[in-house]
């Protein structure tokens, strides 16, 4: 079957290791099911992947792609959880909990196999691409806004880099439950493209806000980390998913952060039962993710090419 993977690791050029061609199809393994691909999106971790983060050599060649929505083996339309061994479905005794592409094929293949638990009805409302968008991106929002950070409709919140995944689904999420969102970017367009998604105020990154904020998204890190702890109020949160920036501030506002009493929790993906209240969300209020482009599986490489330089605002989807 046709797919995109990671055949060499390349810490500075990551895309000189995607390679596009044939590889095995999925054999058949008890508890798993076999998914036709209809469309999946890309994430950070696929590039991370490339540089060898979360995925060894012994493991190559590696199908990437965490996310995907398509077609069961009993034709029924489906979004995968990605989280595969969460409660131990379709994994043997002692395998760690992993998502897709650090121990198990990913979904940039015409099929990919995943427990059969880590399956969940595809809304109809929702076409194949903009399910693709929400197991990791927007999962990962809607765990940081909504258990991590605990906020509810009324309270405030920063979210920092507006324009990645994350950033933009904690944005339209946000508003979607009533909450007032500020957004930074060091992008002109992106910040313009903030307030049309329901930002209240979109500031360059780094400004000084109108208001101290109940809680921030932060997936940017150094760059942005002492920004974040001077938005809080005091006993605010800051839940924090992903370090794109560097994981080693300058600043690390230590004594703020005991002073004012604030929280820092750290997050990753979310859970099976989160995913379906996400899907529900999205059914219920008609909200749907912002996709930047949609690109076939053969054009894989232009697609990591635009994520890697940053262009995008929203989601790139590869359709199969």
């Amino acid at each position: 079957m046709y797919a995109a993977y990671a055949a060499r690791i390349d810490r500075d050029q990551p895309l000189s290791g995607l390679e596009l061609g044939d590889r095995p199809s999925p054999k058949p393994r008890s508890g798993w099911t076999t998914v036709t691909v209809k469309a999946a999106s890309l994430n950070r971790h696929d590039l991370w992947s490339l540089r060898g983060v979360g995925l060894s050599e012994d493991k190559l060649p590696m199908i990437l792609g965490c996310d995907a929505a398509g077609i069961d083996e009993e034709g029924n339309e489906v979004v995968l959880h990605s989280v595969i061994g969460q409660t131990g479905h379709g994994v043997g005794p002692g395998e760690p909990r992993s998502i897709l592409t650090e121990r198990y094929q990913g979904t940039f293949a015409e099929q990919v196999s995943v427990p059969t638990w880590n399956l969940l009805p595809k809304p109809r409302e929702l076409s194949f691409e903009e399910a693709a968008c929400l197991p990791t991106a927007w999962l990962t929002a809607y765990r940081m806004l909504f258990t991590n950070a605990g906020v509810r409709p009324g309270d405030s919140v920063l979210v920092q880099g507006s324009g990645g995944g994350v950033a933009t689904a904690a944005i339209m999420l946000g508003k979607a439950a009533g909450l007032r969102v500020f957004a930074t970017s060091r992008d002109e367009a992106n910040r313009k493209q903030a307030v049309e998604l329901g930002a209240v105020e979109a500031l360059e990154s780094g400004a000084r806000l109108p208001q101290r904020v109940d809680a921030v998204i932060e997936t940017v890190g150094a760059a942005t980390w002492s920004h974040s702890v001077k938005s809080l109020r005091p006993g605010g949160t800051i839940v924090i998913s992903g370090a794109t920036s560097g994981d080693r501030p300058s600043h690390a506002e230590l004594t703020r952060i005991f002073f004012l009493e604030l929280t820092v929790v750290g997050t990753t993906m979310g859970s099976k039962e989160e995913m379906e209240d996400l899907l529900s969300f999205c059914s219920a209020t008609g909200l749907r993710p912002v996709i930047d482009e949609v690109l076939p599986l053969d054009r894989a490489r232009e697609a990591f090419q635009k994520l890697e330089s940053g262009g995008q605002f929203g989601k790139v989807v590869l359709t199969v």
